[in-house]
């Protein structure tokens, strides 16, 4: 067993999903994640992808995340929208509760601790 994991898409399982219909504002997105580390303690990392649709969010866990492509909106609740591109870094901490919205197919990479 290695200690260096690649972050490739192509050496692990797809999973598909979609935002919980009680959270569905817009759209139909679909999302596809590539889970590429699940480690001691509760930490995913991996990259994440959805088409466009828009939904509500709330986080009890911590991530950071890189937009590697794409175009989307997110907004926390009493906050203003803040545009998401390739290159932008974000981390959201437990509590954070608002709307994504992918205006444009979306993939980023994703650090979580649960």
């Amino acid at each position: 067993m290695t200690n260096l994991v690649p972050f490739e898409d192509s050496s692990v399982e797809v999973e598909h999903g979609a935002p919980a219909p009680d959270r569905l504002l817009s759209g139909d997105p679909k999302f596809t994640t590539w889970n590429l580390e699940e480690a001691l303690g509760g930490i995913y990392a991996g990259i994440w992808q959805s088409t466009p649709g828009k939904w509500r969010v709330v986080y009890e866990e911590w991530e950071y995340f890189n937009i590697l492509e794409g175009h989307s909106i997110l907004t926390e609740d009493g906050g203003a929208p803040r545009e998401l591109r390739a290159g932008d870094r974000v981390i959201l901490r437990p509590g954070f509760t608002g709307t994504w919205e992918v205006v444009e197919t979306t993939r980023k990479d994703y650090v979580i601790r649960l």
